[in-house]
């Protein structure tokens, strides 16, 4: 069962049960997935090895919706990101934001996500550079999730932290002791009122009525490679595996999803229609990037992170083997003799196309 399968059969009905509220972002996403592997311009041409027939097959639509598509991307994300690490423990603060602003988050995207990023990252940094156990620059990569685990719209971003910061004047590492980072409701506070300073400089319409408290949440992860992983899923390859699509009868779609609370693997099922609104409104405007590094991760801070890392290793860190991310090279076989096919490059699209 797969999404885009039930994307053509019912594309019909969505169009017209939310003609109006489809933006330009999620066309541009259909119209993608649609074509993917099925409607290109160009092909990639294979020979067989062992007798002489060749064939061209569409490429994939490489959109960051499509459930088909960006295998490779997100291996070289978490590649990259595995690279960065460094010999310390690891914290996951996440910054969530409150159900009475997901209406914003859903009609102005543009301006609301980048303003989440900018926000949270300068209270990060901040708590650093205050904290007495830390009192300089730290580094923290954060992610976009715009959706809980029944898919429904509840934008939150993920900072993975490596447990240290760098003393510039010292050229010092400063390690942190312990499996306390911040104090969560401290972080909390300082997030709301900044956030909403930033909404109103940005002259947004904002709900009457607002919740005081907010939700940040600060974990301890151990080291950083499951927290990677974790945040690597739904990076480049749309909100929902394929494979956790179970069925689509009788207009109804259902798929499977894990309850946070219970940690129990439940079943939702929606009318297909609605089932293609609640993937699809996650689809971020074009030019959005869902994520961000920072401070001692970011790209053009390679030379601080090996200073560091030498620091680390020095003083008797032990860095632990990563098994290397392979890609995974496409393989076809012959339809005449069953033995593989060399991939030749990619050509103009030729007629009579194999899907």
């Amino acid at each position: 069962m797969k999404f885009i399968d039930i994307l053509r059969d019912h594309l019909d009905a969505f169009n017209q049960a939310y003609d109006g509220k489809i933006t330009t972002s999620m066309r541009h996403a259909i119209n993608a997935m649609l074509s993917c592997r099925v409607h290109t311009q160009r092909a990639s041409h294979w020979v067989c090895q062992g007798c002489t027939h060749t064939a061209d097959f569409p490429l994939s639509c490489g959109h960051r919706s499509c459930p088909q598509c960006q295998y490779n991307t997100t291996a070289d994300w978490l590649a990259k990101q595995q690279a960065k690490l460094l010999s310390v423990d690891y914290f996951m603060v996440t910054f969530t934001l409150p159900y009475e602003l997901r209406v914003v988050a859903k009609y102005q995207p543009e301006a609301l996500y980048p303003a989440m990023f900018s926000v949270a990252a300068s209270v990060l940094k901040d708590f650093a550079l205050n904290s007495p156990k830390l009192a300089g620059d730290i580094g923290f990569t954060g992610v976009l999730h715009t959706h809980s685990r029944r898919r429904d719209l509840h934008p939150h971003i993920h900072f993975i932290i490596p447990a240290g910061s760098f003393n510039k004047t010292q050229q010092h590492w400063k390690k942190n002791k312990g499996k306390y980072l911040f104090n969560a409701f401290n972080l909390a506070k300082v997030w709301r009122a900044r956030l909403l300073e930033q909404l109103a400089k940005l002259n947004l319409k904002l709900p009457t009525s607002l919740p005081k408290k907010w939700v940040v949440d600060c974990q301890h992860m151990g080291k950083g490679l499951p927290a990677l992983q974790y945040l690597s899923r739904y990076l480049y390859r749309g909100v929902l595996p394929d494979k956790s699509i179970k069925s689509d009868v009788d207009g109804l779609v259902s798929f499977e999803y894990k309850d946070s609370q219970t940690q129990s693997t439940k079943v939702r099922t929606l009318p297909a229609t609605e089932f293609l609104w609640l993937i699809l409104q996650h689809v971020l405007p074009k030019g959005l990037r869902r994520v961000r590094d920072y401070g001692l991760l970011r790209g053009n801070a390679k030379k601080l992170r090996l200073q560091i890392q030498l620091m680390l290793a020095v003083a008797g860190a032990v860095f632990p083997i990563i098994p290397e991310i392979k890609r995974r090279l496409a393989t076809r076989r012959c339809p005449c003799c069953q033995q593989p096919m060399h991939f030749m490059g990619i050509v103009k699209r030729l007629t009579n196309l194999i899907p």
